[in-house]
């Protein structure tokens, strides 16, 4: 009875591993198309299940008065500012995080201490600062006061995030205004990096500013998140909330100053002359209008006024500031009819030593980005858009961002400099719309704003110029980063400062995917009104990776899960492998063929590495069997008028193979012994079943010569050697395979 006993539990243990083996491999089998569903946030009145905000979405607002006063003589910003702050949330606030970004530059900041680093033959100067920390400069934010009502307040600052606690709970609904008043040494960013700073221009003894993070900003506290107050440690980027901002910007009086926001006192800064030209340029649509001229410019250079000027802007709805400043700025500009009342000024501002790449590129650059991201998401809301020229950078604000890309000594430039500088424009004046209108939050997930935002890059550089060489988008350029090396892909939905080969992962792969979700996938026209939906839902709103998901599905009716657990979530890439073809015809009396079997991708003939690759001389044969009458709807089919529909034509059996593991539209390329040629689309949903392996038959009129499986490179296949039908020699995928980006 033991015995039995025993051999019944082995039984019995044999069935479960069995069903557990089924199981996992049932599982394995059905991952790639399960629905999102657990795997996103639940949806609440606040954010619904379409991708919409909810009845009862709110979000916070955040004033700023500000004066900022500019030390050239010793690199200092001095400001003072007074933040009235809204709780339009349902909960009571105890206390109020604002972020000092600036801190990031501070002697006990966590930034150096997690940076790895290793020693090689050589190092750098700047490597070895960072190891040693051996310079002078005396960084981040110094905080002189906070007060509320004329008293001060406690506060608390940890690393780059200041806790204010407040005297009484900010209730929903109320306001709050408290000031602070700071200074902070400005970073030589030429020789220390940054987002901003400063550029010293060594034969005329003259300063560039880009300055952004310089004053205390509040953190969000959203619906989703509740407080982000997440370290900045130097890459993952920000998360502001909007607010109206009124600035005043003292400077050396013969400074040129742009900024966030409009100018209000354009008499007390500018010359008669400049602002006649700056009231033309609001007429001109056709060219530029240079505002300030390079003479004027170069004069301004030798000068060095011992006076101060102080210019006022005011901006309404924006979720941040930034400006520059310099004796050496030559401003140009030309408005932008976008529609009937909104016709915003695109600008360049630029030293002399950007001429004349500049004075030709940079604001048709600033202009075409307007009218194309326009017309793929929402319309440019503000009165201007400035492109600042600044060595080394690319960083982006509310109306303005900081860009390179500047000719030879000679004022020679190369057609690479030239389209790096103006994909790097249309990049940054990009982000006005992700993430400066279209609101997501950068310290947690990267993509959201670099990603959707180096995807309408590439349609604005191709709208500008259909041969510009695009260096992300099209599908074929992501391929080597990822078909590399496993260990050094993540997934795109991966937080900002755990990803690795960063470019690739947070810009080009879902620049990339976006645009095989247009052309591959949807279609242009879905995709296009889905995209804007998106857009013009959550302007000026904090959007989610959720509410980006679920509004695309919403909008355009086309179950989208598989591709975002494949592309966003995964690590698989594309290789289909054509791997069998056979040619059949229908066996009739009048006409018995041979059976000839064609060989398959992977099989060696004599063992020898030469594979058959040909369709043969002549086709397998199939038998027609009619169908027997099974119910009233077969009793309708007509068994005969089949078999002559059938009779005469190539059938033809294709084995397809996803070695790569992700999942795609398959495209097939047909070329006829006539010379023609076909285009086929099979959706995605052909792997549902199986997704490792499926065949397809197709009847054609023609006779085949030749099979290419993605023939125009739209869904960034791998390996294209085994896409081909017919081919006469095995592929080695050994070498395709070594990895990099």
């Amino acid at each position: 009875m033991k015995k039995n006993l025993l051999l019944l539990s082995a039984f019995l243990i044999g069935l479960t591993v069995f069903a557990q083996n089924h199981k996992q491999k049932d599982t394995e089998w059905e991952r790639k198309f399960e629905q999102l569903g657990t795997q996103l946030p639940t949806p609440n009145t606040y954010r619904t299940a379409s991708g919409a905000p909810g009845k009862e979405y709110w979000q916070q607002k955040a004033d700023y008065k500000m004066k900022i006063v500019i030390d050239d003589s010793n690199q200092t910003l001095t400001g003072s500012e007074t933040i009235t702050y809204y709780n339009n949330s349902p909960d009571d606030l105890e206390y109020l995080w604002v972020q000092l970004d600036q801190n990031v530059r501070a002697k006990d900041t966590n930034s150096a201490l997690i940076t790895t680093n290793s020693i090689g033959d050589t190092l750098t100067r700047n490597s070895i600062v960072g190891i040693t920390g051996t310079t002078d400069y005396d960084g981040g934010f110094k905080i002189k006061s906070v007060k509320s009502n004329g008293r001060n307040m406690n506060y608390t600052i940890n690393k780059t995030m200041m806790r204010l606690d407040l005297e009484q709970p900010l209730k929903a609904g109320a306001n709050v205004s408290f000031s602070i008043d700071w200074m902070y040494n400005i970073n030589n960013r030429m020789y220390l990096g940054g987002r901003s700073g400063y550029e010293y221009f060594e034969e005329d003894d003259n300063n560039l500013y880009a300055l952004a993070q310089f004053f205390p900003r509040m953190a969000v506290y959203s619906d989703n998140e509740g407080w982000q107050n997440k370290q900045f440690l130097g890459r993952g980027e920000f998360a502001l909330t909007f607010g109206d901002y009124e600035v005043d910007i003292t400077v050396p009086a013969d400074f040129i100053v742009g900024a966030t926001g409009s100018l209000q006192n354009a008499k007390d800064v500018l010359s008669s002359e400049q602002l006649k030209r700056f009231e033309q340029a609001k007429k001109t649509y056709d060219k530029p209008v240079i505002i300030v001229t390079q003479a004027e410019a170069e004069a301004n250079e030798k000068e060095k006024s011992s006076k101060t000027a102080t210019w006022k802007f005011k901006a309404e709805n924006v979720r941040d500031y930034a400006f520059a400043a310099s004796r050496k700025f030559i401003w140009d500009a030309m408005a932008v009819k976008l529609s009937d009342g909104n016709e915003p000024l695109a600008m360049s501002y630029y030293p002399k030593e950007g001429n004349p790449l500049w004075e030709e590129w940079s604001t048709v650059a600033v202009a075409q980005t307007l009218k194309t991201y326009s017309k793929y998401t929402t319309e440019y809301p503000y009165p201007k858009a400035i492109s600042v020229h600044t060595a080394h950078n690319g960083m982006e604000y509310p109306m303005i961002c900081f860009n390179f890309g500047r000719p030879d000594p000679d004022g020679t430039y190369t057609d690479r400099t030239k389209h790096r500088m103006i994909g790097v424009i249309i990049h940054e004046v990009g982000h006005n719309f992700f993430p400066m209108i279209i609101n997501s939050d950068e310290r947690q997930w990267t993509w959201m704003d670099e990603g959707l935002n180096t995807f309408v890059q590439y349609l604005t550089e191709q709208e500008l110029d259909p041969n510009f060489p695009s260096r992300r988008g099209p599908a074929d350029k992501i391929v080597p980063y990822m078909s590399g090396e496993n260990g050094l892909v993540r997934p795109i939905m991966t937080n900002s400062e755990q990803i690795r080969q960063f470019g690739s992962n947070a810009y080009a792969k879902p620049a990339t995917a976006l645009n095989i979700l247009r052309t591959a996938v949807m279609g242009p026209e879905l995709f296009d009104k889905a995209f804007k939906t998106y857009s013009e839902r959550w302007a000026f709103k904090h959007p989610t990776p959720a509410d980006f998901f679920r509004t695309m599905e919403d909008a355009s009716a086309v179950d989208l899960d598989w591709f975002w657990k494949g592309w966003f979530y995964g690590t698989d890439y594309v290789d289909v492998s054509l791997d069998n073809v056979r040619w059949f015809q229908m066996k009739t009396e009048e006409n018995g063929l041979e059976t000839r079997v064609v060989k398959g991708a992977d099989q060696a003939i004599d063992g020898k590495n030469t594979i058959e690759r040909s369709f043969g001389d002549a086709p397998e044969t199939f038998v027609f069997k009619e169908s027997q009458a099974r119910n009233e709807y077969r009793q309708t089919m007509n068994n005969s008028n089949v078999q002559q529909n059938a009779a005469g034509k190539n059938f033809y059996e294709l084995t397809l193979k996803n070695k790569g593991g992700l999942v795609t539209p398959v495209f097939i390329e047909w070329t006829y012994t006539d010379g023609s040629t076909e285009i086929q689309k099979i959706p995605a949903e052909i792997w549902k079943i199986n997704e490792k392996e499926v065949k397809k038959v197709f009847m054609k009129e023609k006779e085949v010569a030749k099979i290419v499986i993605d023939p125009n490179k739209l869904t960034a296949d791998a390996f294209t050697e085994d896409n081909v039908f017919p081919r006469t020699e095995q592929p080695d995928r050994f070498e395709k395979f070594k990895g990099g980006e």
